[in-house]
């Protein structure tokens, strides 16, 4: 029997339509990348934050600009360098001679979806910046707490190739997101027609999201979240995320597995999957799909498996052929 949530029917049958008209506008701008616009979106409905890892020119930034386009919600971008400083991400206060006060001047994290593009380029110092704005949804400037809008959203960019000049991100700081989705190449039809698109009746290659409708207000957005985190979740179901994360601990190749964190992200995004495939109640299924993208930036190799080539990603899939999903 499928577990009982609170959610109407009504409800679930419109907030699905809703999210699946969301993915449909993004697709007018993005083409291809069906997995990477799911799990992204899935991300933002489980009010979590994403990092999305690609080499340049894949559309990491026109993704976010046509998302935050679909509900109308505000788009601010940060690009990360070496001198970026903290203050420059969050705020600060200055002194105005004329009222002779101190004024505050907010950063661009005021905003719904934050673009935090190459955040592997600035300090580690700018990095934790990001910290609290991350985990608490506010930013404290000379003391004082100022509160951000909801929704709110980190979305972040590194360049998996590119490592000079860069600063690794702390476990910590990788911790925080939700997700790590990766971007790939498109394939070759998605990139003709991307081609297409992007030159039919353009001059130069500006990014262009026109065609993406709004259709909600960012209260919306809230909305869905109270409703992805009404879905239910079955004690079998939810064992069988707790059991995923704690293989990672004991794995053959990690050596350093996923803290309870991950099982909270990983019930959290699976909601977020089962709302968006028009049910109230989660799968292992869900769990399952979203596994690899909520826990390979969760799990460390060790470097005899970096050596052979077996990064994260292939841990993780040995890891879910291994557990035992319920099958009632």
């Amino acid at each position: 029997m499928e577990p009982r949530s609170a959610i109407s029917a009504e409800n679930l049958a419109q907030a699905t339509k809703v999210v699946n008209a969301m993915r449909a506008e993004i697709g007018k701008a993005v083409v291809g990348q069906v997995d990477v616009v799911e799990q992204t979106v899935a991300t933002l409905l489980a009010a979590g934050h994403v990092l999305i890892e690609g080499v340049p020119g894949l559309g990491k930034t026109l993704l976010v600009r046509a998302l935050a386009r679909t509900f109308d919600g505000s788009f601010g971008r940060i690009q990360f360098t070496p001198d970026l400083m903290p203050a420059d991400v969050t705020g600060h206060t200055l002194y105005d001679p004329s009222t002779a006060q101190f004024t505050t001047r907010r950063g661009p994290v005021f905003t719904n979806l934050l673009l935090a593009d190459e955040i592997n380029r600035a300090p580690a110092k700018t990095q934790a910046a990001l910290l609290e704005v991350m985990q608490e949804g506010q930013v404290t400037i000379e003391g004082t707490a100022h509160p951000l809008g909801a929704p709110f959203m980190v979305l972040a960019t590194q360049n998996p190739i590119e490592q000079e000049g860069t600063y690794a991100l702390p476990e910590a700081q990788l911790d925080r997101f939700l997700l790590k989705v990766r971007i790939d190449y498109p394939g070759a039809e998605e990139e003709a027609a991307m081609v297409r698109q992007v030159t039919r009746g353009q001059a130069g290659d500006r990014l262009n999201v026109e065609a993406v409708t709004p259709l909600v207000k960012p209260q919306t957005v809230t909305t869905l979240q109270a409703i992805v985190a009404a879905v239910a979740v079955d004690d079998a179901v939810l064992d069988y995320a707790v059991r995923i994360v704690r293989a990672t601990r004991a794995w053959p190749g990690v050596a350093a597995g996923t803290g309870p964190r991950g099982g909270i992200a990983l019930v959290r995004v699976a909601r977020a999957a089962a709302l968006m495939a028009g049910r109230d109640y989660v799968v292992p299924d869900d769990v399952k799909r979203m596994a690899l993208p909520c826990l390979r930036h969760r799990v460390t190799p060790t470097p005899e498996m970096e050596i052979e080539g077996h990064g994260a990603d292939a841990l993780v899939r040995g890891l879910l052929e291994k557990v035992d999903a319920p099958r009632a």
